[in-house]
Formats: C-alpha cells, structure tokens, sequence
C-alpha cells in the first residue's frame, strides 16, 4: 500500500506565542488561573486588544505553572470539525505522554464525525494519565461551525481530571456556560478583570515608551484608555521620542475607542517608508513569515524588517521562537488593511493569490483554496478544487475539501457542474451519502457531451452516474434506480487507465448485489479489483471493490475463489487497519466480515465471533449501514449456531433497529427476518437487561432521552435540541451503555423503570 502523506500543518499553529519582552508581568491574574485549573473549562473573553493572548502565553510559560500547556492558535480557516481536531489533537499527542495516535487516526477515516470515534478515543486514553495538561484553545470566537461546538461539548461533559480547557476569544463560546458556571466548572476572565491597574499600565508604558512617565501622566493614560493594554501601548508608541513626554499625553483626548484611530494613524505615518509598506500590503495575511513577505511584494529582506518591527514593539509579534512566523494584532491591522483599501483597492486581491501560490508551492493546498476564495477569485479556487479531490482524498482532508466549497458563493458551484460533481463525490467518499443530492440535481442538465472531463474520470457524465447511483442506493434506498444509473456509469467509463473505470464497476457490483442478482456484479467487481491494483488506487477506492467482491462470493459459496481474494488482500487490510485502527473504513468491514462468515463456514465458531464483531466494532460509527446490518446478521447466525441465543438475539436488535429507522434495501431486510426466524421473533423483542443506573447522566444526556420517548427520528431530535445527528447518535451510545440496552426502545423501557422519565 502506498504511503499517504498527512494533512500539511503549520506547526506555529501549535506553540505557545513567545513572551516579548515588554510584556508586563501580571501575577494577580496568574493566580486567577491558576486557582480555575480546579474547573474543567476557564474562558478569557475580552473585545479585542485587552491582552489575552500576551498574559496566556505568559501564564503557560509561567515557572509556577503547574500542568503542561498545549496550545492551538486558530483562525477562519479552522472553521471545519476535522481540521479543527486534528489540529487539536497533533498538538495533544505531541504533547502528552502517554497518548496514543489513535484518536487522531479516527479524524483521518472518512465519514467520521469527530465525536463518533475520536473524542471517545481521546476521552478513554486521558483518563488512564496520572500527568495533568491544559489545552488553550485562542481566538476561539472565529469559529461558527456547530460541529464544533457540539464536539467541545461533548469533550467538556465527560473531561477527565488530566485535562483542563482554556478557551480566549471576543465573545462568548457558544458552550453551555450557564450549567458549567452553576456546577462550579467554570472560571471567567472577563475585560474588567484584565484592564491594567495604574502601576501595570505604569510598566507597560515605561518599557514601551522608553522614558520614564511621572505617576499623573501614567494615572491620565489608564484612565483615558480605561487600563485597554493596546490603547496605552499606542499611546506609548506615540509619545515615544516626543521631546515633552508630558505634553504629548495631555493632547491625546477621548477614551480607547475614539483615540484607536488617532494613534494607529500616527504610529503607521511615524514608521519607515520599507517597514510601513511591508505592513500595509501584507495586511490582508493571517500570519507572516520573511519568505512569504518576499514572495508577494516581489523583494527580499522581509525577514529582517519583520524582526525589526516585532523588536520595536509595533504591534508585529513572533509565533514561533525561530522568529520565521509573525501575526501582525487584530486592531493595528484593521487600521492598516483601511490603509491599504484607500490607496489601492486592487492591491489585496494581488497579494492574496500571489500568496496562495506560494503556499500551493508548498503544498499547503487548503491554504491556497482559502486564499483564492479570499482574494475573490472564484474561478481559481473551483479550478483547485477540480483538480485536487485526489489529493484531499489521499490525506483524509474531505471534509476540509466540502468546507472550502461551501466558502464559495452557492450560486458559483451550482452553475459548475465539474465542481457540483467534484463535492458530490467528495461528499460520498466521505460518507455524507444524503449532502450528494443537490449537487448532483444542479449539475445534471448542465453536463453535455462537450463537458470538460474530470480528473481522474473519462467522461464528466461517467462520474455524474456513478455517484448518482451510490446516492440513490444508498440514501433513497431504490434499487433499480441505481441500477439503471450504474450501468450507464458503466458504459461511459470505458477508459481502464482511470480510477473512474474501477469505481464505475465497482458501484454497479454493489447495486446487483443488493438487488438480488449476485452472479451478474462478480465480473464486475473482479475486473474492478484488478484495475485499481494496476492503477495503484488510494485504499479508500481499491479496498471497496475488494470487500464488495469479498462479500459476493462469500454469498455465492465460491470460496476457494474466497480464499485467494482474501490472502491477496490480506496485507492491505491489515496496513488499513494499523493506520487507522478503530476508524477503518467501511470497505474493511467488509471484508473482515467475510472472513468471519468463511470462519463460520469453517466451523471455527470462535474465529468467527471474534471477526464479526470486530466488523461490527468497526461499522457502528460510519454512515453506510449495509456494512454494519451485514455484520450483525452474520454475527448472529453464528451466535445462534454456538446456543448463544442471548448474543444473537443482542446482534438482531442492533441490526432490526436500523432497518426499522433508516432506508436499507430489501435484501437486507429479507437476511435479517431469515435470521429472525431461527431466532424466535418474540424472544427478539425481549428487553435485555434489568438493575439499576450505574453512573449519573448529563443534562444534555437527560434532554437526548427525553426525546427519544417520542417518535422523531435521530435527526429530527438534533434539530430540536440544536445539535447534529452525528452528536445526537454519540450521546445515545452513551446513554445505552448507562442503561444496560441497545435498542431505543429498550432505553425508554428502562428508563422508565428508573423513574427517570
């Protein structure tokens, strides 16, 4: 198998910001911290310029501090669940002792969610640590994704002891601040705890004026600036070599707010003309480094003026000990970045695709489709995402990949049919089955014989069929429309030296084979075998052809043609496996369940529990039912064949569950009631276990089982309560293992029974 490479992260990204040197220390809000390390979550919430990044990088860089300090700086392009937390939890596995790579394997998989697998990963290895760290998430206010707020949740309720949150933005975290504040799990720094005293404001003005200020010109300043760190800094900047200190304080006027302007005005027409144009161009860049510096304004040196500006204390300070990655503050760079608009309106669109050119070098692909989508061209942010869903795929970014396409304007993807089908099949491969739908819609009447051909398909149309087939199969559950759609695919997808020939075939075994009509998908699925082998395809694409032709023949009894399959695949699966763990695909549990089924064949009774439940372990958090309906019939024939009636009648619930509130095929259905009938359906329906609650449910674990005793669905409960489905499906795991159940109706039996509904 070849080796994928990761997700390229800048690592600055992941350290603590240096402490400069003007830094005023601040030990009475030092021990406000540190005495909120007995809270799960500490939030620093302050408009901008109040010092929350200055005294957080102080505090974690504190000699007096007592836990380990992971730190991830964020920024709009963070604003995806799985770059979010792969970021998060590199810098944790970098970081902590004792953590494994397994929960961040989980975000790698496609179809994940985060609090699917990953965070339930994270949450079981930092309860065995005996160390103690605190993350500090900062900047925290530019993300809106839900998604990641409900992940934060989710990591917030069941944190352990070993680990601490720090969270510093603008506004409020959209976290349940009132329930963590009520329960004593919430400590709070808040802009009137952080305005600086007279005799901090005192320090700060000295060391960054460079002159000694008398106690009423200090006394003036904080009071004026209300103790706004960045208001008394540019006061200090701008006083700075004035002849009459004194004076030049006594002329400022107005509070931080209307003296902001002002002072940003005079500290930018002060600079030197090399160092205020290096400033005003690049203003519209999150992070600066001399390279990049050099790179959009066609000179060299940007390095050194960096360095200069960040020794100076203007408002420009290093990421990164090595001094090579520089963040310009939020507030002097919106004064610039207007600097910029009134001189020259076209010079940021210029800037930002120069950039992204840069990065693209790189290859920092995400960055450089952000930037193209920043700078306004649209045309060259589609044409990247075209072009690049091999690359995505290759490194397990395809939910960064759907998170840039909702960036562009929807009216600009739906009338691309290249990038309507590039999102469809991002979205597929990733296992967001029903976001396929409106893409595919929008682009059909628009793709003609003339259509530019995708990468990696022979024909637009080609590509455009296969995914409908797989949308329609596996969301709408209608067999013979996929069917009809798969051999078109088919038909089109007549060059063998693309990935769209094995995928094509691959999809039109699946379909027959879910139709009944297993003898007619074997050609199919073999010669798809066989191409993606030759054409050396990612194992997300090769692997599913594999399993689909794994589980065809297990079907039709061919073993021995069973038997090489699988000794062929064998080392593939096992690479999957040991890279991705518990998060391995969908296509993996196929293929372990075929295994489990030749062992049952076999009589290897104990071989083939241990296969299929471990399929089973594997399907449970991914979207593609048909694998984990499969796998649970499978493992309860065997259960049943061993007099476990107990064990199979615990795989025919899960599986009756799922046919009974998600869209399966038929065939499917007709395995389960075969298997139902052997069991007993009655005994089936018997409620598994008595006793009492163990462990104390959440709120939010409480609001999910409440609604559960009504009749909506898992996905009309998260829109009622606010929270995504996946979410929704992760605290029902939860709640099922406090009860003792897994079925719906079993949870709401036994809660009952408890009293607590």
């Amino acid at each position: 198998m070849p080796t994928r490479r990761e997700v390229p992260l800048i690592a600055v990204k992941q350290a603590i910001p240096p402490v400069r040197p003007a830094a005023v220390p601040r030990p009475r809000l030092h021990a406000v911290l540190h005495a909120g390390l007995d809270a799960r979550l500490t939030i620093v919430v302050a408009p901008a310029g109040w010092g929350k990044t200055t005294l957080l990088s102080q505090w974690g860089r504190d000699p007096a501090m007592p836990r380990g300090v992971t730190w991830v700086s964020l920024d709009e392009g963070d604003d995806d669940p799985v770059r979010f937390w792969t970021y998060v939890l590199t810098a944790l596995h970098r970081d902590v002792a004792g953590l494994t790579g397994a929960p961040l394997a989980s975000l790698l998989a496609p179809g994940l969610d985060p609090v699917d697998l990953a965070l339930p990963a994270l949450l079981n290895e930092l309860s065995a640590l005996d160390t103690e760290h605190v993350l500090v998430l900062d900047d925290y206010h530019l993300l809106g994704h839900q998604g990641i707020h409900e992940g934060m949740e989710f990591l917030l309720t069941y944190l352990p002891a070993a680990l601490r949150v720090v969270i510093a933005g603008r506004s409020d975290p959209q976290l349940p601040l009132a329930r963590l504040r009520a329960r004593g799990e919430l400590t709070e720094l808040r802009a009137v705890d952080l305005r600086f005293t007279v005799e901090e404001g005192t320090a700060l003005l000295t060391a960054v004026g460079d002159t000694d200020f008398d106690a009423v010109t200090t006394t003036m300043l904080c009071e004026r600036t209300e103790g706004w760190a960045a208001g008394l800094q540019l006061a200090a900047l701008t006083i700075r070599g004035s002849p009459h200190p004194a004076a030049a304080a006594a002329a400022l006027q107005g509070d931080d707010r209307h003296i902001l302007d002002y002072l940003s005005d005079e500290v930018i027409r002060d600079l030197p003309a090399e160092h205020r144009d290096l400033l005003v161009r690049t203003s519209v860049l999150e992070r600066l480094s001399g390279a990049l510096c050099d790179e959009v304004l066609g000179r060299d040196g940007s390095a050194a003026i960096l360095d200069d500006l960040a020794r100076a204390d203007l408002f420009v300070v290093p990421l990164d000990s090595r001094g090579e990655w520089y963040r310009c503050h939020r507030l002097f760079r919106d004064a610039l970045l207007r600097r910029l608009e009134a001189s020259d309106p076209t010079e940021a669109a210029r800037v930002l695709v120069r950039a992204a050119d840069w990065f693209l070098a790189r290859d920092y692909v995400v960055e450089a489709v952000g930037l193209r989508i920043s700078a306004g061209d649209e045309d060259g942010a589609a044409e990247l995402l075209c072009s690049t869903v091999p690359v995505f795929l290759e490194r397990g970014a395809l939910s960064a990949y759907l998170h840039l396409g909702r960036r562009l304007p929807s009216a600009r993807v739906l009338h691309d049919p290249r990038l309507c089908v590039s999102l469809a099949w991002a979205a597929g491969l990733s296992g967001q089955f029903s976001r396929m739908g409106p893409w595919l819609e929008a682009s059909e009447p628009l793709i003609g014989d003339d259509s530019i051909e995708l990468d990696g398909w022979h024909t637009l149309r080609g590509a455009w069929a296969t995914l409908r087939a797989v949308e329609v199969g596996v969301v709408g559950a209608d067999a013979e429309a996929a069917l009809a759609a798969a051999t078109l695919a088919v038909e089109l997808e007549s060059d063998p030296a693309v990935a769209g020939y094995a995928v094509a075939r691959t999809v039109l075994g699946a379909m027959l084979g879910f139709a009944g009509r297993t003898d007619e998908a074997i050609p199919f699925l073999e010669d798809a075998w066989s191409r993606a082998r030759a054409l050396d395809l990612p194992p997300l694409l090769g692997l599913q052809a594999a399993s689909i032709l794994a589980a065809a023949l297990s079907e039709t009894g061919q073993v021995h043609r069973l038997r090489r399959l699988l000794a062929d695949v064998g080392p593939a699966v096992q690479a999957a496996e040991d890279r991705w763990g518990s998060a391995t695909a969908p296509g993996i549990v196929r293929l372990r369940t075929a295994e489990g089924r030749l062992a049952h064949r076999d009589g290897d009774l104990g071989t083939a529990r241990t296969k299929l439940r471990r399929a089973a372990e594997l399907a449970r958090p991914f979207g593609e039912t048909p694998a984990l309906v499969a796998a649970l019939i499978a493992l309860a024939g065997v259960e049943l064949d061993d007099r476990d009636g107990a064990a199979a009648r615990t795989a025919l619930l899960e599986a009756r569950e799922i046919v009974d509130t998600e869209p399966v095929l038929p065939h499917f259905v007709r395995l389960l009631e075969d298997v139902e009938r052997r069991a007993g359906r009655s005994a089936v329906q018997v409620a598994r276990r008595t006793g009492v609650l163990i462990e104390e449910l959440t709120d939010r674990e409480q609001a999910v089982l409440r609604a559960l005793t009504s009749d909506a669905t898992q996905r009309e409960i998260g829109a009622a309560l606010y929270l995504s489905i996946n979410t929704v499906k992760g605290y029902t795991k939860v709640l099922y293992r406090k009860l003792g159940v897994v079925t719906r109706q079993d949870a709401v039996r036994r809660a009952r029974a408890l009293g607590l509904i």
